[in-house]
């Protein structure tokens, strides 16, 4: 990352810290989200053509990022089931993840839906 993507990140965290605390209006945010976001891509674009391109003459960065990519994250931390509990067991974690999931398609589960459109309206 270049000076600049590194400060438009910076700015990013500022500006949702800053609407978080009421200081900063929701669509000044969202445009800040944006131009950062567009510019991480473009590095990342370039970065990735700039491998491909020289994949031929220096193939270990090539592969090295390949492998960077391909590393999965192995677990899930503990969840909450509906009786408000903490569920650290794959098992029980698989089954609450089952439920939640099973619910939304299905339309049963009325407090997530809930939650989701409170925070919808915030200014």
């Amino acid at each position: 990352m270049n000076k600049e993507l590194l400060g438009k990140v910076k700015q990013k965290k500022e500006a949702y810290r800053g609407w978080k605390q009421g200081q900063v209006a929701w669509e000044e945010y969202r445009e800040t989200v944006r131009a950062a976001r567009d510019q991480v891509r473009k590095a990342k674009a370039l970065t990735e053509i700039s491998l491909a391109r020289d994949v031929k003459d220096n193939k270990k960065s090539f592969y090295r990022y390949i492998s960077d990519k391909r590393r999965t994250r192995e677990n899930v931390g503990p969840l909450r089931n509906e009786a408000g509990e903490l569920v650290a067991q794959d098992m029980e974690k698989a089954e609450v993840l089952n439920d939640f999931f099973a619910s939304v398609f299905t339309g049963k589960c009325l407090s997530h839906t809930a939650q989701i459109t409170e925070g919808k309206g915030r200014d």
